[in-house]
């Protein structure tokens, strides 16, 4: 199996996330280039029915590794099962979701097999057989452009929103195979007491196609309540960048960039944000920037697709309104 493709899958409540199924598409991409097979790993107390919701999606093979010891997640129990799984089929390549899961055991997954790494890949591409991977550096200042030298596996970790996930294939089906690898729970050093999820009315930031973020600019936490419209307007997310985390305005949850999440949405609306290199290294790789500031040096603009100069305490009512008019009727 050493041109296969794997993808590592993170699911919740049953089901893949979308991450997992951007990635998915991709490695069968991949695969056929390679002439391999797009393989999904599943790892996870009961997974069997995120493992048939994974073939309409383009996996060829699907395994499976059921333990209560990987629920919930903890990176000593992910790193041995994934590891064990890869020492076993060596593939090729394996794409993990940049997510707070997969930044946080990848690198270790890594070091323990001793593989090749990239991490915040925002493309993969097979060149004359060799693979390649782009990824910003330098607060996004830069996009690197990075080829795998050495042979063996061969890890790439993915941001978010780069690829679009696949059409499902309700008639594709892939086989299931059930992988019995037995964990240490000595080897588990942390142990999970009490998972406490921040509840959204929205979409989560990193799986969301638009995103309505706001910043010092928005004055206080109150005001994020004009965000909140027009996110329900528009069916988006609301984000923040770090000032409004830092003064307790809003959850961490929220925060966009640098010590925050990374995103990559079709639609980033701005209101507020001076644009630091800080808050530009989570967003700036979203694919339309839109920025609202009533400072027209706000360095923002200089990244922004469409820049708008005024008061977001106007401006912002005014775009609700109006996106609920073109859909036809209030969003209550």
């Amino acid at each position: 199996m050493a041109n296969d493709v794997w993808v590592v899958v993170e699911h919740e409540s049953g089901q893949p996330k979308k991450i997992s199924l951007e990635l998915l598409g991709r490695a069968g991409q991949l695969a056929l280039a390679l002439g391999g097979k797009a393989v999904a790993f599943v790892p996870g107390r009961d997974v069997s029915a995120v493992a048939r919701a994974l073939g309409p999606y383009g996996a060829d093979i699907v395994y499976t590794a059921q333990d209560p010891l990987l629920e919930p997640y903890t990176a000593d129990a992910q790193t041995q099962v994934v590891g064990e799984a890869l020492r076993k089929e060596q593939p090729t390549l394996v794409l993990i979701g940049s997510t707070a899961q997969g930044r946080d055991y990848a690198p270790r997954l890594a070091a323990r097999l001793g593989a090749a790494i990239v991490t915040d890949c925002a493309s993969l591409e097979v060149d004359n057989s060799s693979l390649v991977a782009t990824r910003p550096m330098y607060t996004r200042k830069a996009i690197g452009t990075v080829m795998y030298a050495s042979e063996g596996i061969r890890i790439a970790v993915v941001l978010p929103a780069v690829y679009p996930v696949p059409q499902a294939d309700p008639k594709r089906t892939a086989e299931v195979r059930a992988m019995r690898i037995p964990l240490d729970a000595k080897q588990i050093r942390t142990k999970v007491h009490e998972v406490q999820a921040i509840k959204r009315e929205t979409v989560p930031l990193t799986e969301a196609d638009v995103i309505v973020s706001g910043g010092r600019g928005l004055r206080g936490p109150e005001n994020f309540a004009l965000l909140d419209a027009l996110a329900k307007a528009l069916g988006a997310a609301v984000g923040s960048s770090r000032p409004p985390v830092d003064s307790g305005w809003v959850p961490h949850d929220y925060e966009i960039g640098q010590t925050g999440k990374t995103v990559s949405p079709q639609v980033y609306l701005a209101c507020g944000i001076s644009g630091a290199p800080q808050h530009l290294a989570g967003m700036s790789g979203s694919k339309h920037i839109v920025a609202i500031n009533k400072d027209p040096n706000a360095p923002i603009f200089q990244l922004a697709d469409l820049g708008i100069v005024g008061d977001l305490f106007e401006i912002l009512p005014k775009l609700t309104e109006a996106v609920k008019k073109a859909k036809g009727g209030n969003r209550d």
